[in-house]
């Protein structure tokens, strides 16, 4: 059997299969869309609903003093200067 005869027997089997298929009634069609609207608009809304894990509200949060807010927060410790000096970024 050539390729092309194979070729032609998927062809015909396939066109067999969707011939014995019934067709979809426009009722269903339309409840589909009906569902994957509603599922959509859910998987829009839910992110926008949920509140992050993380966030604290504004009347519980801390609140930093000046000292705090000013203070240095990095330090070059040992093995960032060893990062430093493997990437060649001393100066």
């Amino acid at each position: 059997m050539t390729h092309q005869e194979r070729g032609n027997r998927m062809v015909e089997r396939i066109e067999y299969k969707l011939a014995a298929k019934p067709e979809a009634k426009p009722e269903e069609r339309r409840g589909f869309l009906r569902a994957l609207g509603f599922g959509l608009g859910a998987a829009v809304a839910a992110p926008a609903v949920a509140q992050r894990a993380d966030q604290v509200p504004s009347g519980q949060a801390r609140k930093e003093s000046e000292p705090q807010r000013l203070a240095t927060r990095y330090r070059e410790s040992d093995h960032v200067k060893a990062f430093y000096r493997t990437n060649r970024y001393e100066q």
